[in-house]
């Protein structure tokens, strides 16, 4: 246990988290948080400009695979020295959360679609590692999704091929009884946005579900292009969400396309918060982080709450990929035990601080957050 969560509980001193297993459980339940997404292998290596030449990519590139990326995945495993991480915007949140809570393992629960292939058992196998009770439904159309990170001296270009993430299946997968008890283990539920171009039908069915028995249903915006290009998807989505994520861009760009008719950030989240919702026992929650801005949070009203950033010195910072599931990941493991959403917001920005001072995605043995 960590000291912070008996400490900070609102249930009392760690000694009573201790010495009652009840209390234990009702802060770390397994399969109490749920996550589904797009599920990434992240590869990663040094490698020569000749490669990036190779492959047309800039230094600092983040793009999606073509076909003349198609050789590099395997090319960068053979000829230079990778490490593997379980990545994926969702999973990457839902492992961190898992972090941050540390025990009992696999209070995290993801689902999302494999290949069998080499690949994925490397996937299923940095999932257990990090603690994440992991169910994937394993295609053989597609190879298991992958994102690798060419790194040139400070630089890290992107290259990402969805491939088996995109075949996800709400009949074949989600629907099974086996897997669909532990959604309703689940007491808190995250889907990134990015979920939305794969399948709406399974999105929709974890959110009704969360509505129904009056629990707790989280998303994030994930990028201007969702909310510019899957419009009708997201707001069939959006009244069952009690909680949203997005940055600043993505904002904007919601707005945009809500005709908002506003630029102003602080407006957008307490429009966006007023948009129509199905469980009405719960307000919606906004919550839109700027970089190194304060975060902005309302939960209805004229409020809307600022919370500044942890400093960091700039020649800290290794990169900031990550951060923003880094800083959803942080929430999530408050929001699962019932915190405040002051401590929420508190862990995201402890998080996304660690993240940042990182390579990639990637975090120390264990957290250091009271």
């Amino acid at each position: 246990q960590r000291s912070s969560a008996g400490s900070q509980g609102e249930f009392g001193l760690e000694t009573r988290l201790k010495s009652c297993d009840s209390y234990y459980y009702f802060f770390y339940s397994p399969n109490s948080l749920f996550g589904m997404g797009n599920p990434l292998l992240d590869i990663s290596a040094v490698v020569d400009k000749d490669f990036l030449e190779k492959y047309g990519l800039k230094p600092n590139d983040q793009i999606l695979a073509e076909d003349k990326h198609k050789a590099l995945f395997e090319e960068i495993v053979k000829n230079f020295q990778v490490e593997y991480h379980a990545g994926g915007a969702t999973q990457n949140s839902i492992k961190i959360a898992q972090w941050m809570i540390q025990e009992p393992h696999k209070v995290s629960t993801f689902f999302g679609c494999i290949g069998e292939d080499r690949f994925g058992e490397i996937l299923k196998q940095k999932a257990e590692e990090a603690h994440v009770d992991a169910h994937y439904y394993e295609q053989t159309e597609e190879p298991t999704g992958t994102c690798a990170a060419c790194i040139t001296g400070d630089n890290r270009s992107l290259v990402a091929n969805l491939a088996a993430a995109n075949c996800y299946k709400k009949d074949k997968h989600l629907d099974l009884e086996k897997n669909w008890s532990l959604v309703e283990k689940a007491k808190v539920y995250y889907i990134a946005g990015f979920f939305l171009t794969v399948s709406l039908e399974s999105i929709l069915k974890v959110a009704k579900h969360a509505a129904e028995n009056n629990k707790l249903f989280t998303m994030n915006l994930s990028a201007p292009f969702i909310s510019q290009f899957f419009r009708d998807a997201l707001m069939e989505v959006i009244p069952y969400v009690d909680v949203l994520f997005g940055n600043e861009t993505e904002a904007a760009m919601f707005s945009k396309e809500q005709h908002f008719e506003t630029e102003d950030i602080e407006e957008i989240a307490k429009k966006t918060q007023a948009l129509p919702k199905v469980n009405m026992k719960r307000q919606r929650v906004v919550v839109f982080t700027q970089g190194k801005d304060a975060t902005i949070m309302t939960r209805g009203g004229d409020k809307v709450e600022m919370f500044p950033v942890l400093k960091i010195d700039h020649k800290d910072i290794v990169d900031t990929i990550g951060a923003g599931d880094a800083f959803v990941g942080g929430f999530l493991s408050e929001l699962v035990q019932d915190k405040d959403l002051e401590d929420c917001v508190k862990a995201g920005h402890y998080a996304a601080n660690v993240i940042i001072r990182q390579a990639g995605c990637t975090f120390p043995d264990k957290p250091d957050f009271h």
